[in-house]
């Protein structure tokens, strides 16, 4: 019985650990949003300026210039990450220059005290720790010993289901890495304000995102049949 008691106090103690973590990691999160509409279905997420700023201003322009559309994750591990490719090379639509300018471009490693846990974007990078560019992780459960050594810069404020489901896709490994056998692509995406959005701007943003879904969703049909890339390996957690 005083066992059983125990055990009751330490799951009730581990539930409110997590709680109150979640409601922390909440906190950091600022105003802006953005969507990836995959072929899988739609992950959307937040930022965290206060944590890693320089980051979170370069994969937001990232965004805004579209470099993700047509990108892919390359990297599936159940448990671990899910890795969006490197936009250079994991696009299937060719880049203008302000968008290779700014995919070219790395940035120094902000690495923080907040912890690498389900749901968490962290940045890929090479060994060096300031050589981040445009590849990042969506963490698929938790990796404590990540801390501290890759630079967490957001979290995904929805499509755990969607994430859930790319979990379940056949895999296969090569080297270190778990990859998908068939393609995961970034059909599209686009980004709103959370404090900044009306009624009357819900409707622009659908605008957005049903115009950038056409054009994305043509090229897609076009190298829907392209085989599977395995380029941006070098870049690892």
């Amino acid at each position: 019985m005083k066992q059983s008691f125990l055990n009751l106090i330490f799951s009730i103690s581990c539930f409110f650990s997590a709680m109150f973590a979640e409601s922390a990691q909440d906190s950091l999160l600022g105003s802006a949003r953005v969507v990836f509409q995959t072929n899988y279905g739609d992950i959307e997420f937040g930022f965290y300026p206060n944590v890693a700023p320089l980051t979170v201003e370069h994969i937001y322009k990232l965004v805004r210039l579209g470099c993700y559309n047509t990108n892919h994750f390359f990297r599936v591990d159940k448990g671990f990450v899910a890795q969006v490719a490197d936009v250079a090379g994991g696009r299937l639509a060719p880049m203008n220059e302000e968008q290779r300018k700014e995919a070219e471009k790395t940035i120094k490693g902000e690495f923080s005290d907040v912890k690498h846990v389900r749901g968490i974007l962290s940045m890929g990078r090479y060994s060096d720790p300031d050589s981040a560019q445009s590849s990042f992780s969506m963490l698929l459960g938790d990796a404590p010993h990540l801390d501290h050594k890759y630079a967490i810069f957001g979290k995904v404020t929805k499509g755990d289901e969607t994430l859930k489901k790319l979990e379940e896709l056949p895999t296969h490994r090569e080297g270190i890495f778990v990859m998908p056998t068939e393609r995961i692509t970034i059909l599209s995406t686009y980004y709103y304000d959370t404090e900044m959005e009306t009624c009357q701007e819900d409707k622009s943003m659908l605008k957005r995102r049903l115009a950038a879904s056409a054009v994305e969703i043509e090229r897609q049909v076009k190298d829907e049949m392209l085989p599977l890339t395995t380029r941006n390996r070098k870049r690892r957690m």
